[in-house]
């Protein structure tokens, strides 16, 4: 099946029947989220994988009352890192260097121009901001990813982050949740949206094509 197929075949189910997503393509999910790609490859953001059904189940009570939270096999939290932008540069570049077997030193000018992006976006809340539109790159990817794995996957924003965060204990981890991925498999009889068509814009609507 191809991307385009896939993308085609899914809808964000909105009732799951309770079928575990085998390990192997949970796997690929996350590791696809993983490789997604960020501003300078900074990745300020992670991924908390929930499969206790006893903690979604907490997680469904205190801070998302959604079924798919509950009737899913596996929820996946992205979550920004709420630390010091500038701590988290140092780390990148220290990673970067001994990945590609640099130096630092080599890594100056690579250095002083994401500094520079930080700089200019202004304060820590603005980090974040930047951070969760960078978390959602990676959301999309882990959409597509299920998608070609033939899991279902409902995106939510619906929730409360602070009781999430603290039901999950992320304040205590350095981060701060700001979006939800439910994967599992479609209840067809359940869910009102099985079947529909899928509706979007022609593609004569969608691109603006200028030259």
């Amino acid at each position: 099946m191809s991307l385009v197929d896939a993308l085609q075949w899914r809808y964000a189910a909105k009732r799951l029947n309770g079928e575990a997503v085998p390990e192997e393509k949970l796997e690929r999910i996350l590791e696809a989220a993983r490789l997604a790609p960020s501003s300078f490859g900074l990745q300020p953001w992670s991924l908390v994988h929930v499969r206790s059904p006893e903690l979604r189940q907490r997680i469904h009570d205190a801070a998302a009352p959604q079924p798919q939270v509950i009737e899913g096999s596996d929820l996946l939290v992205f979550a920004v890192h709420d630390s010091d932008f500038y701590q988290q540069l140092d780390h990148h570049i220290r990673h970067t260097a001994e990945t590609r077997g640099m130096t630092e030193s080599d890594l100056a000018g690579f250095r002083d121009m994401i500094k520079g992006t930080l700089d200019g976006k202004g304060d820590h809340q603005a980090h974040l901001a930047w951070a969760a539109r960078q978390a959602y790159i990676g959301l999309g990817v882990a959409i597509a990813a299920a998608a070609s794995e033939q899991v279902d996957a409902s995106p939510m924003e619906g929730f409360k982050p602070d009781a999430l965060d603290e039901v999950l204990g992320l304040h205590d981890k350095g981060l701060r949740s700001v979006a939800l991925l439910a994967l599992g498999y479609r209840d067809a009889e359940r869910d009102q949206g099985a079947g529909f068509k899928k509706v979007r814009r022609s593609m004569e609507k969608f691109v603006y094509r200028l030259g």
